[in-house]
């Protein structure tokens, strides 16, 4: 059901979503292999390294309520206990700053292979 929901979520991403795809997938020679709308146990998540363990998630203006916000910290915190690092941005952010963004990208995946 998972996988269903995925693919789902992968053929409506939004403009933000493949822009960041687009940027994510130059990163695969240097040995980080991204994947969209990846299931990681009951959540689908908009980005992830699974071999260096980093989420990244692309939040639109759904996540600016206090309820969104909540779902949202109890996400991250079951997703930190398994390891996870994760990182938010927003679409604005991908749309405006992309350079600023993939610079955030590389640094938490490089603050990951330091710690390994």
């Amino acid at each position: 059901m998972a996988n269903q929901i995925a693919r789902h979520l992968g053929k409506t991403e939004t403009i933000a979503e493949k822009r960041l795809w687009k940027e994510l997938r130059k990163l695969r020679p240097q040995g980080y292999h991204f994947r969209r709308q990846a299931p990681i146990d009951s959540y689908i998540v908009d980005f992830a390294c699974l071999s260096h363990r980093v989420i990244i998630e692309v939040d639109g203006i759904q996540h600016d309520t206090a309820e969104s916000r909540r779902k949202d910290a109890a996400r991250d915190a079951h997703l930190y206990w398994q390891g996870f690092s994760i990182l938010r941005v927003t679409n604005g952010d991908v749309k405006q700053n992309i350079i600023g963004v993939m610079a955030e990208v590389l640094a938490i995946l490089g603050a990951v292979v330091k710690q390994e």
